[in-house]
């Protein structure tokens, strides 16, 4: 057997089987066609050769990291968040100080689409070059027509010219647009009829989300829009139960959505119905941080009912101003209590499934797209265990090595 490229000497994390972390120790992964062809022990490659091989030196190579729930396409950085969330504040203190959502709207209408486009490319890099392969990226800065559009054109082409594959989500439903300020009807119309057909259209849209909660859209709202994207074949999902138990998980459920996320104060009743549904938990733990959240996820309950757990950056301006989901593995075990598997299993097996990639991404296996991160640490467990995480030393997409990081020399 003949490889295009060969890892070699490393920790193995496929993800995939029964041992811990999938680990295949003193491992090996041969790749071919932009697939996955071998894996096992390095003892044990097949004869053959590579075109190319690379000494991992004994550091852990994983999955390439799927991050299911971001808005990363955004102009402008949200420094009068910061100060005012690091100062103490809480959310609704960000609007009367300039910020929150309903600022950032303001501001991205006032952007033309090349600025929108290389302020998420610099950023899309960088969560690349911190071992994703696979992201979300939400609309949802624009609220209106044309800039929604716009914020969906950037993601299909951040997919395009970036190696990494983008799911491109439509969240209208983020807020209110202040045109449509006491008719949040009408709004949920103008999102059905005039932007979801428009962007299906242009086939700038994968999935649909929205904000469910009670200063959200109520069941009866996001029932209609789901309704809608399922007309067209699109997977739903929702920021859910963040703030209160508004019952948005099970509303996630009854419309058999891939996701349900945030979910701090989501019941017991809420969880059941995740579990019958399938819906994956996407935990958010840089939002809890930032806004100050003490109320956290049922963790517990979510193992208890088989509820699978994803992770996300949830890559934003105003609470979740990250790119690096290895640090977000750190907190979710330290806020949260996930293990340090759960937590890499977050960003691989059930983030690919809470975008509708179970099948596809998220395990290193014969067959599947050569995505593959290596990380400088010799132990699964080292990546979450920086504060900030353990840095990526390199990554591969479809086969392809698109990243490598430069080692500090002081010789």
């Amino acid at each position: 057997m003949v490889f295009d490229l060969l890892l070699t000497n490393g920790a193995i994390a496929t993800m995939d089987g029964e041992a811990p972390f999938g680990l295949v120790a003193d491992g090996a992964v041969g790749i071919a066609g932009g697939k996955v062809a071998w894996v096992g022990r390095a003892s044990d490659v097949p004869a053959g050769g590579a075109a190319e091989v690379w000494d991992v030196g004994g550091k852990v190579v994983t999955p390439g990291l799927v991050d299911p729930h971001t808005h990363i396409v955004y102009g402008e950085e949200g420094l009068i968040d910061f100060e005012v969330l690091s100062q103490g504040g809480q959310r609704w203190d960000l609007e009367p100080k300039g910020g929150g959502v309903g600022h950032l709207v303001k501001r991205t209408r006032l952007l033309s689409e090349d600025a929108l486009y290389e302020a998420s490319r610099a950023r899309m890099s960088r969560l690349i070059a911190n071992g994703v392969t696979t992201v979300e990226s939400k609309s949802g800065a624009g609220l209106d027509k044309d800039v929604e559009l716009r914020l969906m054109r950037v993601s299909r082409a951040l997919g395009r010219d970036l190696p990494v594959t983008v799911v491109s989500t439509y969240l209208g439903a983020h807020g209110l647009a202040p045109e449509f300020a006491g008719r949040r009807d009408d709004y949920v119309d103008f999102m059905c009829n005039e932007v979801l057909p428009e962007a299906v259209r242009l086939d700038l849209v994968d999935q649909v989300d929205g904000f469910c909660d009670k200063v959200g859209f109520n069941h009866a709202q996001m029932g209609r829009l789901f309704a809608k994207a399922q007309s067209y074949g699109l997977p739903v999902k929702a920021h859910a139960d963040q703030y209160t138990d508004f019952a948005a998980g099970a509303v996630v459920a009854r419309h058999r959505g891939v996701s349900a996320d945030h979910l701090e104060y989501a019941s017991l009743t809420t969880v059941r119905a995740m579990a019958e549904a399938g819906t994956v938990a996407t935990l958010l733990p840089g939002a809890h941080f930032s806004l100050h959240e003490t109320r956290k996820p049922p963790v517990e309950t979510f193992r208890e009912l088989g509820v699978p757990m994803a992770l996300a950056t949830n890559s934003n301006p105003v609470s979740s101003a990250t790119v690096s989901p290895a640090a977000q593995m750190n907190l979710a075990c330290y806020l949260f209590r996930l293990t340090p598997e759960e937590a890499l299993r977050g960003f691989t097996v059930n983030g690919a499934r809470a975008l509708g990639l179970g099948d596809r991404a998220g395990r290193i296996a014969v067959g599947r797209a050569a995505d593959i991160a290596v990380w400088d640490t010799d132990d699964p467990r080292g990546i979450a265990y920086p504060l900030g995480g353990a840095p990526c030393l390199g990554v591969v997409k479809d086969g392809k090595v698109v990243h490598r990081a430069s080692v500090p020399s002081f010789a």
